[in-house]
């Protein structure tokens, strides 16, 4: 008997080490986060840095030294280059036109920070104080959409003019607990979520197929430490929050808006800009066939000179 304990041991434990041991063997293999986001990392990126007092954020900012300054403000979870045609659009056009990523995003850094609309505004406020700049036409696509709103609202000052492009409409629905519970969240976003980002952006567009290296910038944010917890918190602490006060805010401040959404949009559906029209009733609304949630991408033909118009009202 006593020579049999072991194996008894053994086939008693084997059940309990499978299923302890499993989930961390799928945690190692889908975490890509095996680098560390410092200067030397940044050494050879394009545009600049500023440190703020959150951390280093990267931007670009073009065009003359004169005039209100145009503020593209990126989504939920996509480097700057998501602004790519707009910002090379407008600076041809001769505007002044900064463009950053989020911290947590690009090559931003990845703070251990509560990720919420108060988290996103300093971000701005510290950036456009760093840079001199006073005064902004602020644009944003996505989240970025309440993350402008919000800045607007807060700073009716320092904003001119709003832009929004399918701009996020939540209403404080909670999050799933399986996102909310420490461990098990991070978990869940490790290797349920993540793996799956960089493909799931190709429902932002109509036809994917004419832009196959969009996704690079994507991918390669993803292999430094704290994307994936950036991303995590701001699922917790900003897009659980209800936006729709910030846009009848808007809405009453009487700023000129300018709206633009995709018709084939499955991110923010299209049937929403009836919602924000509503809440921004001043709004100008531009429905762009054949684009789903990047528009601007999409038609830069089409979408730059309505913005260009806009800016120059």
């Amino acid at each position: 008997m006593q020579r049999s304990l072991p194996l008894i041991a053994a086939i008693v434990l084997t059940p309990i080490a499978a299923v302890t041991t499993l989930p961390v063997v799928h945690y190692l293999q889908s975490d890509r986060e095996t680098l560390t986001l410092d200067a030397n990392a940044r050494r050879n990126v394009p545009g600049s840095f500023v440190r703020l007092r959150e951390g280093v954020t990267h931007y670009e900012l073009a065009g003359p030294a004169t005039g209100t300054a145009v503020l593209l403000i990126p989504g939920f979870s996509t480097p700057y280059n998501i602004w790519d045609p707009t910002f090379d659009g407008l600076t041809r056009a001769g505007f002044r036109v900064l463009r950053y990523d989020l911290f947590g995003r690009g090559w931003s850094d990845r703070p251990p920070a509560r990720y919420d609309a108060d988290f996103y505004d300093r971000q701005i406020v510290d950036l456009l104080d760093a840079l001199g700049i006073r005064t902004v036409d602020a644009a944003g696509v996505s989240m970025g959409g309440p993350i402008a709103a919000t800045f607007a609202n807060r700073h009716p000052e320092r904003v001119r003019r709003v832009l929004l492009f399918d701009p996020g409409y939540w209403t404080g629905t909670p999050l799933p607990l399986v996102l909310r519970l420490p461990v098990i969240g991070t978990y869940n976003m490790t290797v349920v979520i993540a793996p799956g980002l960089p493909e799931s952006q190709w429902a932002d567009f109509a036809h994917p197929e004419r832009y196959p290296h969009y996704l690079d910038p994507y991918r390669e944010q993803m292999r430094y430490h704290g994307f994936r917890r950036a991303l995590l918190e701001t699922l917790r602490n900003n897009m659980t929050r209800d936006v729709t006060d910030e846009y009848r805010q808007l809405g009453k401040s009487g700023k000129p808006v300018l709206l633009i959404w995709g018709k084939s949009d499955r991110d923010t559906p299209f049937e929403f800009s009836a919602k924000v029209r509503a809440d921004i009733p001043q709004a100008q609304f531009h429905p762009i066939d054949d684009a789903a949630h990047v528009p601007h991408y999409e038609h830069p033909e089409i979408v730059n000179p309505m913005v260009i118009d806009f800016l120059h009202q």
